[in-house]
């Protein structure tokens, strides 16, 4: 007789997705499709050794030649590709209708302009944790609908173009200095509303977004900070209502070095405001 143990398998992913649409409704979590994932994978780990002569070997090929939802869990649009096991090193291959991208603590390194490509309904990226150094210019160029990236926890110096109606952007715990960020990196972002930026190398403040509320900054390089930082020194009734969250701590910038520094803002940054 023939093993029942692959069958076995599909059954036990079978059984998570089902407990875990019970759980969370007709939407899946991030948390629940990275727990169905592990699940999927200890099954298949855990599958005997094939003694019928009529059963192919088992599988070796390296994870680039794989397809994708045999690496990752792909469920209505969303694509979890967390921890995987053979490394995976570069971005995937992902359905045409993927939507939302979890690729954390992987080791891919380098982000290039083909890899999102055809992707154009991408509305989230995590990637989260991996080796990242290098990505392309025009990588997310396509991507007109995606709101949310992350990129924190990797190796970049220098920022990509990025997209339009991006909302929320982490790069936090790179290697990031100034130079490595252009002067127009973030102007055109209008509806950005959350700015992460904190544990880099930067010796300046960006020029920040008028529709940005939360900025983190801590652990840089900055030195220095102005009037036209975050006001406008030749506009004394300039008001920025909506920025009411700025780390600034763990700079070597005194904050009260100028006074009318944030007199356009309704809160003070946190930071160092005596030597």
């Amino acid at each position: 007789m023939k093993p029942l143990a692959l069958p076995c398998a599909a059954l036990l992913l079978w059984l998570g997705l089902s407990s875990a649409r019970t759980r969370s409704g007709p939407g899946l979590t991030h948390e629940t499709g990275l727990s169905v994932r592990r699940t999927y994978s200890r099954a298949v780990r855990a599958l005997p050794a094939a003694d019928d002569p009529d059963t192919p070997p088992p599988m070796t090929a390296e994870a680039s030649d794989l397809p994708t939802c045999l690496l990752c869990v792909c469920l209505t649009g969303s694509v979890y590709c967390e921890e995987v096991s053979p490394d995976m090193t570069t971005v995937p291959a992902l359905p045409k209708e993927t939507a939302y991208l979890y690729a954390r603590f992987n080791k891919i390194q380098k982000i290039g302009n083909k890899d999102f490509a055809d992707i154009l309904t991408l509305k989230r990226i995590d990637l989260t944790g991996n080796l990242i150094s290098e990505i392309e210019d025009g990588a997310f160029s396509k991507l007109s609908l995606l709101e949310e990236l992350s990129l924190a926890e990797n190796r970049l110096v220098k920022l990509p173009m990025l997209p339009a109606k991006l909302t929320t952007f982490n790069a936090n715990f790179n290697r990031l200095k100034t130079r490595g960020v252009k002067a127009n990196a973030f102007k055109k972002l209008s509806k950005l509303s959350n700015l992460y930026l904190s544990d880099n190398q930067l010796e300046a403040v960006p020029h920040i977004p008028e529709n940005v509320r939360t900025l983190h900054l801590q652990n840089n390089n900055i030195s220095d900070v102005s009037v036209d930082t975050f006001c406008r020194s030749n506009d004394t009734y300039y008001l920025r209502p909506r920025l009411t969250e700025i780390r600034l701590d763990g700079n070597p910038v005194v904050l009260s070095k100028n006074p009318d520094t944030f007199t356009c803002l309704n809160v003070l940054p946190v930071g160092q405001y005596r030597r």
